[in-house]
């Protein structure tokens, strides 16, 4: 099974992971996934700071070639939303629960375009100690760290 999953992945947080396992569980042995990784001008929309493209694209490798996936994947740079989501064939899309909206505009687009529509799954929010989301926000806040733990501020500034 062919599958599609986008980010910024800034930093590469619990939830972007479990958001990931889903992608390359759900593409399956012998499956392929797709990862639309927000290009630096797409990713300067974001209201915190964002590391560059190069810094992403190799964090996001090195944690994807960690977990020895059965299926095979390719990170494309995303310059907005859709990403070749539009023109490209493929079986499903894993979103989370902010993009689930895109999900849905993808496959209103897709039919337009006389494109088969692709299955959607969402995963959920991934909450921290504290009980809320885990977000990239939060932990350029100093929040919470990538694993949804509490942070002192001198610890954030050092080790993040």
């Amino acid at each position: 099974m062919k599958v599609m999953v986008g980010g910024t992945f800034d930093p590469l947080h619990i939830g972007h992971q479990l958001l990931l396992r889903r992608a390359f569980m759900t593409a399956g042995n012998g499956g392929h996934v797709v990862i639309g990784l927000s290009a630096d001008p797409f990713a300067a929309r974001k209201q915190h700071p964002v590391r560059s493209y190069d810094v992403r694209f190799a964090e996001l490798t090195a944690w994807i070639d960690s977990q020895n996936f059965a299926a095979t994947y390719e990170i494309e740079p995303l310059y907005d939303q859709y990403g070749s989501a539009l023109t490209q064939d493929f079986d499903a899309l894993v979103v989370s629960y902010e993009t689930f909206p895109v999900g849905n505009e993808i496959n209103r687009k897709r039919k337009e375009q006389g494109k088969a529509m692709v299955d959607l799954y969402q995963i959920q929010c991934v909450l921290a100690e504290d009980g809320k989301a885990v977000s990239s926000t939060r932990i350029y806040r100093g929040e919470i760290n990538r694993y949804g733990e509490p942070v002192a501020e001198e610890e954030f500034l050092t080790t993040e």
